[in-house]
């Protein structure tokens, strides 16, 4: 062993036994722990931290990273690990901090229309608490995420094409940084002018700046009616020019959901949709009064005569509402279930509304000359859409055409004026994509970096190359 490793291990031996002293038995090494931490749902090869912590309160927090940084120790934050591009391994080893019991609503304040929670508390767990309130949380990435992981991610979801991104829904954080302070930025007034928006630096940033502890978000009214529709299409050229229309045309719809006609073929077969055929549809959601409801139904049911579209039904019973998005919120499933052994790698890009035929479009046919069924759904009533390879990821030829069709994906949506990701993040997946994305940008976000984060120990390796 060199002298280099050999500080190194003498390093991690003082980190464990400060942080053993600290927490207790709520500090873990065993293989089992460590392997559960070490990726999330991703196809990226794992990297298991040194250590994992389980702390209780934000102070708690502040001492681990206090100990980490003393060492130089790499510090990971950790919610539920279901992000999909590595931004959870732990590639220089380390101590992963795993937020999920600190779990509590601290308040919420419903004349305001807000509440703090802290990090670990997750989005089903937050919107079962505030079920007597007449209050919701509207952010649904499809995964029962923490508040925490998506203030980090800028999660987003199925009803963004409304109530926007947790960029736009995250009125505040609690943030212990790379040395151990605690700040608390934003607040609980609307608006404020007050300095820099420290907000939303850390909105997005993926643990690199610092760690989530605890969230003050946005809540909304629950709407006096709800219903969800379904209608198909002949082909999905269709389906994406209604939907640039329906969103052109200012109706406030609340989900606009995409299936292509080979994801839909495979959603009937999982989650038994009886009653639809295999052809390229749209889910729909609407919100509002009861007269407001029927006014958007009505208004999309004439723009979707408009391009061929058929089948068209829809329900206000809570039953098969819920049974209509879980079979959305399904598809990964759906697809797995359909090449058992092989493993889902899903795009994420997303480009202005107005290219989104073409971008569409232009997927579909790089995908098939590609050699892979790579069915398609998409949060296209704002332009972000998901192509899923199917792929024996230890086949490296199958991984290397794979991986050359999703940068041809990202490629294509950046001169379209698109984003290479529209809510998955950047992780390690997407450094180089953030850099053709960004260009001179990106050396500014270096320079927050480094004044934030001097040694690199906050999630290092994910965003940025340091």
């Amino acid at each position: 062993m060199s002298d280099a490793a050999y500080a190194r291990a003498d390093a991690d031996s003082a980190v464990v036994a400060e942080l053993t002293e600290l927490l207790g038995d709520r500090l873990s090494t065993t293989a089992a722990v460590r392997e559960h931490h070490g990726h999330g749902e991703d196809y990226y090869a794992p990297y298991p931290p040194d250590a994992v912590c389980f702390p209780h309160s934000t102070e708690e927090v502040a001492e681990i990273v206090k100990i980490c940084a003393a060492h130089h120790t790499p510090v990971i934050p950790f919610g539920t690990g279901t992000s999909v591009e590595g931004h959870v391994t732990a590639p220089h080893g380390g101590v992963t901090i795993d937020l999920m019991q600190m779990n509590n609503v601290i308040e919420v304040n419903a004349e305001d229309l807000d509440c703090r929670v802290q990090a670990g508390v997750t989005r089903k767990q937050l919107n079962e608490y505030l079920r007597d309130t007449g209050l919701f949380f509207p952010i649904d990435p499809g995964a029962d995420a923490s508040l925490g992981g998506m203030a980090a991610t800028r999660a987003s979801g199925t009803n963004a094409v409304r109530y926007g991104t947790m960029r736009e829904n995250v009125l505040g954080l609690t943030v212990v940084t790379a040395d151990g302070r605690i700040v608390k930025t934003g607040g609980r007034a609307k608006k404020s002018s007050a300095g820099y928006d420290l907000t939303r630096i850390f909105v997005g940033s993926e643990g690199t700046l610092g760690v989530i502890t605890e969230v003050h978000v946005k809540l909304y009214g629950i709407p006096e009616k709800i219903a969800s529709a379904v209608c198909q299409f002949p082909s999905t050229a269709d389906a994406v020019d209604s939907v640039i229309l329906t969103i052109q045309s200012g109706i406030p719809v609340a989900r606009i959901e995409l299936m292509d006609s080979l994801m839909m073929d495979w959603t009937i077969d999982y989650s038994k949709l009886d009653g639809y055929e295999a052809k390229p549809t749209l889910f729909y959601e609407f919100h509002g009064t009861e007269a407001g409801v029927e006014e958007q139904t009505q208004q999309v049911r004439a723009i979707i005569d408009d391009f061929g579209g058929s089948a068209f039904q829809w329900t206000s019973s809570t039953e098969e509402r819920n049974k209509l998005w879980q079979a959305r919120h399904d598809v990964y499933h759906a697809c797995i279930a359909h090449e058992p052994g092989k493993q889902g790698i899903s795009t994420d890009v997303c480009v202005p509304i107005s290219r989104l035929a073409e971008c569409i479009a232009a997927t579909e046919q790089d995908t098939r000359a590609s050699g892979f069924e790579a069915p398609m759904v998409g949060h296209v009533g704002d332009g972000n859409f998901h192509s899923i390879f199917l792929v024996d990821i230890h086949d490296d030829e199958e991984m290397k055409r794979a991986k050359e069709c999703n940068d041809r994906i990202v490629q294509r949506a950046l001169a379209l004026g698109g984003t290479c990701t529209g809510e998955h993040g950047i992780g390690v997946g997407k450094i180089d994509f953030l850099v053709a994305e960004h260009g001179e940008a990106v050396s500014l976000m270096r320079t927050i970096k480094r004044a934030l984060d001097p040694d690199n120990i906050m999630n290092p390796g994910k965003v940025l190359r340091v």
